[in-house]
């Protein structure tokens, strides 16, 4: 633990979740993108840890933690955090969701009010008829056959290039590390954002919400507004924009995400 963080499995309803935590204080669980795991949050959990007490999870059917079957939904991950949350005694928690992982974020803060005290939605796509329509056709951005040659590898680390930092290809390795673990299908978190009927679900939000956007994230920054038009019962809702912030955001920006999270928290 040279690094201030604890990593350890939690006994669950829906198995073993793998999680990284660190500090103390108030709790804040951080629910990563598809198809990363706790790594994603490697820069930004010291910098919160600060002043809370920080839980990265590997959600459930990713990076260490249990796997899920096909096909799997945003409720199904929300019902895998729920469960990490009962499993460590958890009565009331902030969440921090990136991607995948702020929709997951939504679910569970409009499935269980008294359990979320405060939401920030990073990058957090919006999942509503639009959303679903403009993906009826076609297939995710991580869905990539094998190849005998390791032809895949390369083509999944090509897709993500143009969203990525140009000098930062170390990010790209710790994404395909990620897609790559054991029983991950890189492609099916993506697919249960398009499954899921967001509409019906954000107005039941009534937690305060920070919404971030990344400047440079074409996927995710159009969908703010409407992330913001739509939480109509959520207790105060701020809007932060990361300058050059790209879809890795939690480790491109962590400096810049974590001093508008902090004050965020106190509030």
């Amino acid at each position: 633990m040279t690094d201030g963080i604890r990593r350890a499995y939690a006994d669950t309803a829906v198995g073993q979740v793998h999680y990284a935590e660190a500090g103390s204080g108030p709790v804040v669980v951080l629910l990563h993108q598809t198809p990363r795991s706790h790594d994603e949050f490697r820069e930004l959990q010291p910098l919160l840890a600060k002043e809370n007490r920080v839980l990265a999870l590997d959600m459930p059917g990713f990076g260490q933690s249990a796997r899920l079957p096909a096909p799997q939904t945003i409720e199904l991950f929300a019902h895998g955090v729920l469960a990490f949350l009962d499993a460590l005694e958890l009565a009331e928690v902030a969440v921090l969701g990136h991607h995948t992982g702020g929709a997951v974020g939504v679910e569970l803060a409009a499935a269980n009010p008294d359990r979320v005290r405060a939401l920030v939605l990073s990058s957090t796509p919006w999942t509503g008829p639009d959303y679903r329509a403009d993906h009826a056709d076609r297939t995710t951005v991580d869905e990539v056959g094998p190849s005998e040659d390791g032809r895949h590898l390369v083509e999944m680390w090509g897709i993500r290039r143009p969203y990525y930092p140009g000098d930062r290809p170390d990010l790209r390795d710790r994404f395909l590390h990620d897609a790559l673990a054991h029983g991950v299908d890189p492609a099916e978190g993506h697919r249960a954002c398009v499954r899921y009927r967001m509409e019906e679900r954000i107005g039941l939000v009534t937690a305060p919400v920070l919404l971030i956007g990344g400047e440079a994230d074409p996927f995710a920054l159009p969908d703010v507004p409407k992330l913001d038009k739509h939480l109509v019962h959520a207790a105060s809702r701020k809007v932060v924009t990361i300058p050059g912030g790209m879809v890795p955001l939690m480790e491109q920006c962590p400096a810049e995400v974590a001093a508008a999270v902090l004050p965020f928290l106190r509030g």
